[in-house]
């Protein structure tokens, strides 16, 4: 297989649900990743052999190839083709894997993989209509395997496994917002940020948005007066789970000879990336085996990892994988995470592939891991090495 770089990596700001990106159009936020990525590479687009984007709701203005519809919009070279993909929450993060193996097999030199979730305009939800008019997701053949459970269930049953508190979500959700406010008051994400012009409406001036809108100045007092979300008695609230986000992300994967070719220095090489299901009723535990994939297959381990990102799409979900895999903490999510900044579902695995690299070379480390839980029982992961 031959050597994969990721060449840049870079992200939209993340706005909060009914924020500033709520009023653009899925394919206008996406293009601006996508031609923020080309500006700062510097890197010819129409060398780019294949377009890779993460989509969830593709519903309305996400439907119909988002991710070809986006690369058009930013007026980026036609005979580039794109395709948009669907791994729920993991989207992004499976269209560089995808990625990762067309050029690591030869398919391919130069990949953009890339994502976008404008969760404001097209909720979770929307594909399917309520009325069922176009059925449902699952049917009664799929109850005889599996029970269904929902996302938020699925976090307090990991609660209930490796015995994860209330207190520990809240202290936890706590860390997420604190660490992300360290991080942007001292520029860490200034590598990796696209600022995104907001245009003009008719009830406001148009303006840079150049900041994650989520960050909220919290105590462990607040955070433990909030009403849970998923039970009654649950240990999960609205701070202690991933922000509801507009954003997008995007990242150049090319050949290690053929960046070299064009005179490329990349940010880190991607030493390995895989997908792996499983428990479905669980859901979230996904992170638990692809860690253990990658570590395994790469004769690794968690104490070699330098840097890890993963996915807050609940507190829970982190801690479970913590008493699993034991890791230094202070190595994971050290800017903070999807609790803090939010988790726009398809341009999250990007993002936080971004936020790993970056981070790799900010901190002057070498490994780096990120992995996320996925609806219906999938799980992500990438392995980066500066």
């Amino acid at each position: 297989m031959r050597e994969v770089v990721l060449v840049d990596a870079v992200r939209t700001p993340f706005g909060r649900r009914n924020g500033a990106l709520s009023g653009m159009h899925s394919v206008d936020l996406l293009g601006r990743a996508l031609s923020g990525l080309v500006e700062r590479t510097g890197v010819d687009p129409a060398s780019v052999d294949q377009l890779i984007g993460g989509c969830v709701g593709q519903v309305g203005m996400q439907a119909a190839n988002v991710t070809r519809t986006a690369w058009l919009t930013a007026g980026l070279p036609l005979d580039v083709p794109a395709t948009t993909v669907d791994a729920q929450c993991g989207s992004s993060q499976q269209a560089s894997t995808l990625a990762h193996g067309l050029i690591g097999s030869g398919l391919a030199d130069v990949v953009v993989a890339c994502g976008v979730e404008m969760m404001s305009r097209v909720p979770m939800g929307s594909t399917v209509p309520r009325d069922g008019s176009l059925g449902k997701a699952v049917n009664r053949n799929y109850f005889r395997h599996y029970e269904y459970t929902t996302q938020f269930e699925a976090a307090e049953r990991l609660a209930d496994e490796w015995k994860i508190s209330r207190a520990d979500c809240d202290k936890f959700g706590k860390e997420s917002q604190d660490r992300a406010a360290v991080a942007w008051n001292g520029d860490r994400f200034a590598t990796q940020i696209v600022p995104v012009e907001v245009p003009q409406t008719e009830d406001a001036p148009g303006y840079t948005f150049s900041r994650d809108e989520g960050l909220r100045d919290t105590t462990l007092e607040v955070l433990a007066g909030l009403k849970p979300t998923g039970r009654p008695d649950g240990v999960h609230t609205a701070g202690t789970s991933s922000q509801i986000a507009d954003g997008a992300s995007a990242l150049l994967l090319m050949a290690a000879d053929k960046a070299a070719e064009l005179g490329v220095t990349p940010l880190a090489t991607v030493v390995d990336s895989c997908l792996v299901g499983s428990d479905p009723v669980l859901m979230l535990t996904g992170p638990i085996a692809a860690t253990n994939r990658l570590l395994t297959n790469n004769q690794l381990l968690m104490s070699d990892i330098d840097a890890v990102e993963i996915n807050e799409a609940f507190a829970s979900v982190v801690l479970a994988w913590e008493r699993e895999l034991k890791p230094d903490m202070a190595t994971v999510n050290p800017n903070g995470g999807a609790i803090a900044l939010g988790h726009p579902l398809g341009a999250t695995g990007v993002s936080l592939i971004a936020k790993a690299a970056h981070e790799l070379v900010r901190s002057d480390k070498e490994l780096a891991l990120v992995t996320m839980c996925c609806g219906g029982g999938l799980g992500t992961g990438t392995l980066l090495r500066r």
